[in-house]
């Protein structure tokens, strides 16, 4: 048999403690080269702990974090190792408006990353700059306006001007409209298909899971109560949590089930 290739990013034992509270315990995956792993689970299952961890924003209690063949369990000491960690891994976070500059257009927030990675001569940060908006969907005018109803996207665009080998991608659909969703996932996956760059979706939606990726991990309480194939585990899962979190997805047609307010209670005696 080949050897297997080695993986882009591997998680061994993870674990983060805040005071008494046991926020990530014992959690271990793997993402392959141009892979996608999601990480699943309801608030308050460490999802968006791990990402900070892997990204360099927290530190773990145990465990480690290997990142192109790099030891990436502490933060970074130094401006230049800031900077590599910053090529191997990037994150788009849920709420663009934390991560972007509101006085920058979309040009400039590309351009500030390039400059700081890459250290490129204008003439080519302008040319990369045009293959990045192109590549989310920008046209020219948008470009050079401030991103407004399109921040998500130059989210994604900033995040990819590092040439990251990993994207973390933190509940990065959830508060879009359902349409522009679907438009977003699918230059999601094109990015991944044309760059190679490997995925880990951090979500509660299931949909989005099943549309973007090939591998996922379970939470429940930060530990990994179930793993493996998108598609066996969203259709055939086999651990009680991840039945209930499958069951909690509405169905089409769902609709709420109103309130029924009690009326008045009769009087004793009346007729």
């Amino acid at each position: 048999m080949p050897e297997q290739a080695a993986p882009v990013l591997e998680v061994t034992s993870l674990r983060k403690e805040f005071g008494d509270l046991v926020a990530v315990d014992d959690v271990s995956f793997r993402v392959a080269e141009a892979g996608s792993v999601a990480i699943v689970g309801e608030s308050g299952s460490g999802k968006t702990t791990i990402a900070r961890m892997i990204v360099g924003l927290e530190r773990p209690t145990g465990g480690s974090i290997t990142a192109c063949g790099h030891d990436r369990s502490r933060p970074a000491r130094s401006r230049p190792d800031r900077r590599r960690r910053g090529r191997e891994v990037q994150i788009v976070f849920q709420d663009p408006y934390t991560s972007l500059d509101p006085r920058q257009t979309a040009e400039e927030a590309i351009d500030e990353v390039l400059r700081l990675h890459h250290g490129w001569p204008a003439d080519r940060r302008r040319a990369r700059v045009a293959e990045l908006t192109e590549l989310v969907g920008l046209d020219e005018r948008q470009a050079r306006a401030l991103p407004a109803g399109q921040r998500q996207r130059v989210a994604i665009a900033r995040a990819l001007a590092a040439e990251p080998r990993i994207l973390i991608l933190d509940e990065s659909v959830a508060a879009l409209d359902v349409s522009i969703q679907a438009q977003v996932l699918n230059l999601l996956a094109d990015i991944r298909d044309e760059t190679g760059v490997s995925y880990i979706l951090i979500s509660h939606d299931l949909a989005v899971v099943r549309q973007l990726t090939e591998e996922v991990v379970v939470l429940h309480r930060g530990q990994v109560v179930e793993r493996g194939p998108t598609p066996r585990v969203l259709d055939n899962p086999q651990e009680d949590y991840t039945k209930r979190l499958r069951a909690s997805v509405p169905r089409p047609g769902w609709q709420p089930a109103r309130r029924v307010r009690p009326g008045p209670t009769p009087q004793e005696g009346s007729p």
